[in-house]
């Protein structure tokens, strides 16, 4: 960092002690929340708290669009395509925090060291690029293995870091003469060229970041001089918090009721975000009675998705879900919006379960729901109630996401039924469904179904392969419709964020239901003003 930065750095560090104090009068403060661990290495995070940072540490290549899939340029001020050949040029007018300017020197250091690292995302480019090389100051070029059609996409997962930087604070690691790559120093430092930088990091409590005057991408009117990123507040005391006028934007896992007696006060307001996360009711495809796809089309029919939605209701305006037509959202290419929405048709599902080679009264269901999440209890009980109109011994248990995710990993111990919500990792339907439902993939918590079928599989390569835009809509529409008819998954409902936000904030990205932008990047600081209190 320059003389300046680190003048500036070492001044809010000493300011951020005081977390609940009154900014200066000069100074305006945002103050936003999320879940713990709020990592700020952008190569190691992988969750939403994760991408807010990165998003505003970091730059990348490309952002996602606002109006719906795909991107536009970023760091890149144009690119070239020719088979499996991209060529970007950068734009000359970007510097690091540290005052060093970009160059293409940092996009390759910054590729090779994400995918050494093998943690966070990487495996949306693993096997995927043959070469990555500067071509001069300004120009990279990546070489694929073959043609990728989301490389573009995924491009938004690259953030780009300072290699000067990171190169001047390696230390011991296991990663040759790389050492640890810079772990160390970024795991409390940052190294991007973002519209904020670091002053302080504490990854269960607080991220402490100040604003860089230098940034490239501008500044709203009256935006943050410093931005407070807190963890894990419970949602009573964000309740009290936001009435005293002591926070100013809440996260999004508030309770429904929570929400609306916030929404009743006259100096907050609620904002939203959606249309790339969906909630599923994932099927164990491989545990008898859910292993026979009658079964799970019975249990598809009965889910009672209008309750369900009643359940995330806050007010006439806002709710927490929107109904889903599939397993596709509505930001991501594929989504059909002439579809008909999922329903409850108890008479289909009894049709179905008559064909199940299953007797229901000899196969007890087991669904569990996450400990964290107390709406998730409401919908479990719901689907006990209407699964057992079908015969079925029902039995719900609350179960912490860390233990979850362990559990559904093994088809052999994950129970029959888990609502877990899943958001696309870039604008690219492939990012969703890939990682759900590919047999190739490794078992983790997004591919809980453990779904093994051919059909499904030779669609999702054909999407990765064609680069025709309009043709892999088709295709997906195609994926759309055989996932529908395979049920192994129920699609409950489409996640909306919602979130309390004082009147003195305006996020102009979170205020038009015409924005489909994927999740998190809505969250951009350097576009949200902070006006004076009134």
């Amino acid at each position: 960092m320059t003389i300046k930065h680190l003048m500036m750095a070492s001044a809010l560090a000493l300011s951020s002690a005081a977390a609940l104090a009154a900014p200066a009068a000069a100074e305006r403060v945002l103050r936003v929340a999320d879940s713990p661990i709020g990592e700020i290495d952008p190569h190691l995070g992988n969750d939403l708290t994760d991408t807010v940072l990165a998003v505003n540490i970091y730059d990348t290549l490309v952002f996602p669009r606002a109006d719906g899939p795909g991107v536009v340029p970023h760091l890149a001020s144009e690119w070239a395509i020719d088979g499996a050949v991209y060529t970007f040029t950068l734009r000359d007018d970007v510097t690091f925090h540290s005052g060093n300017p970009l160059t293409a020197d940092d996009i390759v250091f910054s590729f090779n060291r994400f995918m050494d690292m093998g943690q966070g995302l990487s495996s949306m480019f693993a096997g995927q690029v043959e070469t990555v090389e500067a071509v001069d100051p300004h120009t990279v070029r990546f070489t694929l293995t073959a043609p990728f059609a989301p490389f573009l996409s995924n491009l938004v997962r690259l953030h780009i870091v300072d290699s000067q930087l990171v190169l001047a604070n390696l230390a011991d690691g296991t990663y040759g003469e790389m050492g640890d790559y810079g772990a160390a120093f970024l795991n409390g430092h940052d190294a991007g060229s973002g519209a904020y930088m670091v002053t302080s990091q504490n990854p269960q409590t607080e991220t402490v970041l100040a604003k860089f005057d230098d940034y490239f991408g501008g500044f709203i009117e009256n935006a943050a001089d410093t931005v407070r990123y807190r963890y894990g507040i419970e949602a009573s005391t964000m309740r009290a918090l936001l009435a005293r006028g002591e926070h100013d934007i809440s996260d999004e896992f508030l309770p429904p009721e929570v929400i609306a007696a916030l929404a009743n006060d006259p100096n907050l307001h609620l904002i939203s975000q959606g249309g790339s996360t969906g909630d599923y009711i994932k099927l164990n495809t491989q545990r008898a009675p859910l292993d026979d796809v009658h079964c799970r089309r019975a249990l598809s029919y009965a889910f009672d998705y209008e309750n369900t939605l009643r359940i995330l209701q806050i007010n006439g305006e806002f709710s927490q879900g929107r109904p889903m037509r599939g397993p596709i959202p509505s930001a991501l290419a594929g989504y059909n919006p002439d579809a008909p929405v999922m329903a409850q048709d108890m008479d289909r599902a009894r049709e179905e379960l008559a064909l199940c080679q299953y007797d229901p009264a000899q196969y007890p269901l087991d669904i569990a729901w996450v400990a964290e999440v107390p709406a998730r209890e409401r919908v479990a009980m719901l689907m006990q109630a209407t699964f057992s109109q079908l015969g079925f011994r029902v039995n719900v248990s609350k179960t912490p996401w860390a233990l979850l995710t362990e559990q559904v990993s093994n088809a052999e111990t994950a129970p029959h039924a888990a609502e877990i919500g899943v958001s696309a990792n870039s604008p690219d339907t492939d990012s969703l469904l890939y990682a759900m439902y590919h047999s190739s993939v490794a078992p983790t918590w997004m591919s809980a179904e453990h779904l093994k079928n051919d059909d499904v599989d030779a669609l999702l390569d054909a999407a990765r392969l064609e680069t025709d835009e309009d043709k892999r809509v088709e295709i997906y529409s195609q994926l759309n419709t055989l996932l529908i008819d395979l049920a192994p998954s129920i699609f409950a409902y489409e996640s909306v964020g919602v979130y309390v936000a004082r009147n003195s904030i305006d996020v102009p990205d979170m205020l038009n239901d015409d924005t489909r932008r994927i999740e998190m990047y809505n969250m951009n600081w350097n576009n949200i003003s902070v006006a004076d209190e009134q």
